[in-house]
């Protein structure tokens, strides 16, 4: 059976991007794009940011007609804000408008934002009731398990959300406390999944770094589709891996030293066309070590990659990479 938020049709086992801050922008959800995610999210957008129209928070609603099912996802902690922030992502025509109660940030959640509202349900239900009234389109929700391990309030968070019109709930198996730290625990998610009395589509989301995870997890708790996040960074072929072993119950082999060039040079080239040379070019040097992982002996050329400031020179570096490496056709 096929996955659906609203009337956005998904597959059988959808696979999303998380949004992430200073990562989900246009460029690395070019290459996951490429590499067969289901859907996506823009980078989350603070609402009050869009309100004043803060330049850096109106860039976040660039999205492009290829990337498409995308949702925005937008964050605040004023019930007004969050409903007037809606009407304004609205405008930029994404597929759904999802709501961030989960970031575990100091200056979001010590803000009254993020995972802050787990503290407080009832403004957490009123605050989705206003983003669902403020649009036509789906609204979903991603969120934690709750605050820390006393007030695990995911549970009643699911019924409740989606009481006032939710179309899909994504949660990550840790509490606010937690932050990203120890392991995941996805067996709350499976619970709600049982609950017979929510029946929109519920995503797991926390630790999937490996096909093996997907396969077991998926079994496992029962969820309707994975978001992956810090397993995509550096690594945008985990999604095709997953499908292809979902598909054939084979593995794909990972990505040669070839691939891992071509699709760090596309995300380079697609984050120059969007950011502009300068920008574009210092906002790729967080990615690097990432797309070059576990390759031995890799140091001096990252050195060199986070230090040029020159497009030409940048691609001759990573050419000579392709050329010195040629022999590990896989990592």
């Amino acid at each position: 059976m096929s996955v659906k938020i609203g009337n956005i049709n998904l597959g059988e086992f959808p696979l999303l991007l998380a949004p992430m801050e200073d990562v989900s922008d246009p460029p690395f959800r070019y290459v996951c794009k490429q590499n067969g995610v289901d859907m996506m999210y823009t980078e989350f957008i603070s609402s009050e940011g869009l309100i004043r129209d803060a330049a850096k928070s109106r860039q976040k609603l660039d999205i492009f007609e290829y990337e498409r099912p995308i949702g925005i996802q937008i964050f605040g902690s004023n019930i007004d804000s969050m409903r007037e922030a809606a009407e304004i992502a609205t405008k930029a025509n994404p597929d759904l408008i999802d709501i961030n109660y989960g970031c575990p940030v100091k200056n979001v959640a010590c803000k009254g934002a993020g995972a802050s509202l787990l503290q407080n349900i009832d403004k957490m239900v009123q605050m989705t009731k206003a983003v669902v009234e403020a649009t036509h389109l789906p609204v979903t929700v991603k969120t934690r398990l709750g605050w820390d391990d006393h007030t695990k309030n995911v549970y009643e968070v699911a019924e409740r959300l989606q009481d006032v019109g939710i179309k899909a709930l994504t949660i990550h198996g840790r509490t606010r406390s937690q932050m990203y730290k120890g392991n995941a625990d996805w067996s709350l998610i499976r619970d709600i999944k049982r609950n017979p009395y929510v029946n929109i589509p519920v995503f797991g989301n926390g630790d999937v770094d490996s096909v093996e995870k997907a396969a077991n997890w998926r079994l496992e708790y029962e969820v309707d589709g994975i978001m992956i996040g810090r397993g995509a960074i550096g690594y945008p072929w985990i999604f095709r891996e997953i499908k292809h072993f979902f598909k054939t119950g084979e593995y794909l082999a990972g990505p040669t030293i070839a691939e891992r060039v071509d699709v760090c040079s596309t995300h380079l080239q697609k984050s120059i066309e969007w950011k502009g040379e300068k920008t574009g070019i210092f906002e790729m040097r967080r990615h690097y070590s990432n797309y070059f992982k576990g390759i031995p002996n890799f140091k001096d050329y990252r050195m060199r990659l986070v230090s040029l400031e020159n497009v030409s020179e940048i691609a001759s570096v990573l050419a000579e990479i392709k050329e010195n490496f040629f022999e590990t056709a896989h990592v």
